[in-house]
C-alpha cells in the first residue's frame, strides 16, 4: 500500500512539474575557470537581490518573526530575499524525512529520482507563495487594508519571483555548472560577510559612553586613540556590552580552528578491487559524516516554529496553548541592528525574542548571565541542539543513499571488496561504523553549535559551524579540481596507501589539519539540499 502511494504521489505530482523551469545539464564538460566565472555570477546575482527593496511595502517596522534565523537563512529583511533559501531548505526536509519514512517511495531509476527533485521544487514554491501570503496579510509590509489588494498581490508576486530565482541559482551550480551548490554558497556568504561586518564596520553608534564605531577591530583603535586610560580602553575593547568585542572575534577563530580540527578524524577502512590484483585503497568515515546537513535541517525546523508561534501569537493572543508553543516580545533596534537602551528614539524596527512557551527553550540563551539565572533554559536548550542534531544526521543518511547498504551497494558496483572481508559480510562490517559515525558526529556539530552560542561567537553557534563546513567544503571541491587537471600529484609508498601532495603554498598549521582529508572523493550530497 506505501509503494502504491508513493508511486501514486510520484505520478500525480509529474504533469505539474514541468510548471517549474528546469536548468538543462551541460552538454560537455564545464572547465573549472568557467566554473569559477558561473558560482560568481551565481553569488553576484544573490547579492544584489539581497539590497533591491520590495515595491509597495508601507512599513517594515513590524516586528522582525526571522531576525534569529536570517543568517543562517541567507534572507534580508525588506528585499527581494526577504524569505531566502528558507522555503527551498524547509522542502527538502520534508520531502526526505517523507522519502526516509517510505512514505513516499523513490526508486533507484533515474526516471523516479527525476520525478522526486521535480515534487521538491514544486513544493518548495508552493512553500514561498504560502510564506509571501502569510507575510503580507499578518501586516509585516503594513496593513493590507492600507496598503490595498492590488500591492499586496505585487509583493506576494515580487517574493515568489524572488524564491524562483534563488532555486534556479542553486540548480545551476548543482548541475554542474559551478562550484557546489547555491544553498551553501548563499549561506557562507551571508555569514561570512556579518563576521567581516561585525569585525570592520566604520559605522558609528551613539552610547551612552558616546560615540563608538560598530566594528571590533576598528573600536579597538579608536578607544585607543581617544581614551586616555589605555587599559581601560582595552578592557572596553575586549568586553564591551550590545556591541561586537575581540572576544567575541576571537571566540569566531576558536570556533573556526575547532571546527578545522575535527575534520581530520576519520576512520579508514581498506578496500581493494576484486576485478584487478594488487589495486588498494581506503574508504574513509569521517567524524562529521554528514557534514553540516543535521544544523541545516534543525535550523529550518527551529525557523518555522519561531515563524508559526509569531504568527499565531499576533492574533491569539494570550490563548493558553498559543503561550505553550510560544511567548514573544520586543526589543528596540537601531537601522544598524544593534540593540540599544540609550537612544530608542533612534529605533526603525523592531527585534522580536521569545520570553516563554517552547520557543523560549529552544532558543540560545543571550549571554553568560542569562545562563546564570536560568539553568534550566541553558539545560533544554543543550540536550534539544544535541538530540536533534543526532537525530537528523542519524535519519539523513538513510534518506541520501549514504548508510551503510548503499555505500555497500556503490562499492559492489565499482567492483571494490574490503579486504578480509566478503561481499555479504561488507554491510555488516559498515553498519559498525556509519550510523555510529552519523549519530556521534551530529552529536559533537551540536555541542559545538552551542560552545559557539555559549562563548559569545559572532554570527550565532549554528553561522560559524555551517560557515566553516562550507568553506571547508569548497577547499576540497578546488582540490578536487585541481587534482583532475593535474593539479595535484598522487603518490604510492611501498604499502599502497595514496597520499596527495599540494603544489600550492599553506601555511603549515592549515596544511597539517587540511591535508588528511583529502585523499577522498567529495561527497557533494552531504553538502546539497534536494539531491
Amino acid at each position: 500500500l506505501i509503494i502504491a502511494m508513493g508511486f501514486k504521489f510520484l505520478e500525480f505530482v509529474k504533469p505539474f512539474c514541468g510548471v517549474i523551469p528546469e536548468v538543462s545539464k551541460p552538454e560537455r564538460k564545464i572547465q573549472f575557470r568557467e566554473k569559477m566565472l558561473w558560482t560568481a555570477i551565481t553569488l553576484f546575482i544573490f547579492l544584489v537581490c539581497c539590497q533591491i527593496p520590495l515595491f509597495g511595502i508601507m512599513s517594515s517596522d513590524s516586528a522582525d518573526p526571522f531576525y534569529w534565523m536570517r543568517v543562517i537563512m541567507a534572507s534580508n529583511r525588506g528585499t527581494l530575499m526577504e524569505l531566502g533559501i528558507g522555503p527551498i531548505v524547509t522542502s527538502s526536509l520534508i520531502m526526505q524525512l517523507l522519502a526516509g519514512a517510505k512514505i513516499i517511495e523513490v526508486g533507484d531509476t533515474p526516471k523516479d529520482r527525476a520525478l522526486f527533485n521535480g515534487a521538491q521544487k514544486l513544493f518548495g514554491m508552493v512553500i514561498t507563495m504560502g510564506q509571501a501570503i502569510v507575510y503580507v496579510m499578518t501586516g509585516l509590509y503594513g496593513e493590507p487594508s492600507s496598503i490595498g489588494a492590488g500591492i499586496c498581490l505585487l509583493i506576494v508576486v515580487q517574493l515568489v519571483v524572488a524564491g524562483l530565482i534563488v532555486l534556479l541559482l542553486d540548480e545551476l551550480l548543482q548541475k554542474g555548472y559551478g562550484l557546489g551548490s547555491g544553498i551553501s554558497l548563499f549561506i557562507a556568504t551571508n555569514i561570512c560577510e556579518t563576521i567581516v561586518w561585525k569585525a570592520f564596520s566604520p559605522a558609528t553608534v551613539n552610547t551612552g559612553r558616546g560615540t563608538e564605531f560598530e566594528g571590533a577591530v576598528i573600536a579597538l583603535f579608536h578607544l585607543l586613540a581617544t581614551r586616555g586610560d589605555k587599559t581601560r580602553a582595552l578592557r572596553e575593547a575586549f568586553y564591551r556590552q550590545n556591541l561586537p568585542n575581540l572576544m567575541n572575534l576571537m571566540a569566531t577563530l576558536f570556533i573556526f580552528a575547532v571546527v578545522i580540527y575535527f575534520q581530520g578524524f576519520r576512520v579508514d577502512l581498506p578496500i581493494k578491487s576484486a576485478r584487478y590484483r594488487g589495486q588498494y585503497s581506503s574508504y574513509p568515515i569521517k567524524l562529521f559524516y554528514t557534514s553540516n546537513i543535521p544544523i541545516i535541517l534543525q535550523s529550518a525546523l527551529v525557523s518555522n516554529l519561531y515563524m508559526i508561534s509569531q504568527m499565531l501569537a499576533s492574533k491569539f493572543s494570550g490563548n493558553f496553548f498559543i503561550n505553550l508553543i510560544g511567548q514573544w516580545s520586543f526589543t528596540v533596534m537601531q537601522q544598524l541592528d544593534i540593540i540599544t537602551l540609550d537612544n530608542p528614539d533612534a529605533s526603525s524596527g523592531y527585534r522580536s525574542y521569545p520570553i516563554g512557551g517552547l520557543c523560549y527553550y529552544l532558543s540560545p540563551p543571550e549571554n553568560l548571565t542569562h545562563i546564570l539565572e536560568d539553568p534550566i533554559h541553558c539545560l533544554v536548550y543543550i540536550i534539544f541542539m544535541l538530540g536533534s542534531c543526532a537525530f537528523f544526521s542519524k535519519t539523513w543518511i538513510d534518506v541520501s543513499g549514504s548508510s551503510a547498504k548503499d555505500v555497500a551497494k556503490q562499492l559492489k558496483e565499482q567492483q571494490m571488496v574490503m579486504r578480509g572481508h566478503r561481499e555479504k559480510s561488507m554491510i555488516h562490517e559498515l553498519n559498525r561504523y556509519i550510523p555510529t559515525a552519523a549519530a556521534f558526529g551530529g552529536l559533537c556539530i551540536g555541542a559545538l553549535s552551542v560552545m559557539a552560542d555559549f562563548i559569545g561567537a559572532i554570527g550565532s553557534g549554528t553561522g560559524i559551524l555551517l560557515a566553516v563546513t562550507i568553506i571547508y567544503q569548497y577547499f576540497e571541491v578546488f582540490v578536487k579540481e585541481q587534482q583532475e587537471m593535474g593539479g595535484v600529484a598522487v603518490y604510492r609508498n611501498s604499502s599502497n596507501e595514496t597520499r596527495n601532495a599540494i603544489f600550492w603554498p599553506l601555511d603549515k598549521l592549515t596544511y597539517s589539519l587540511l591535508i588528511p582529508n583529502l585523499n577522498r572523493e567529495f561527497r557533494a550530497s552531504f553538502l546539497t539540499i534536494g539531491l
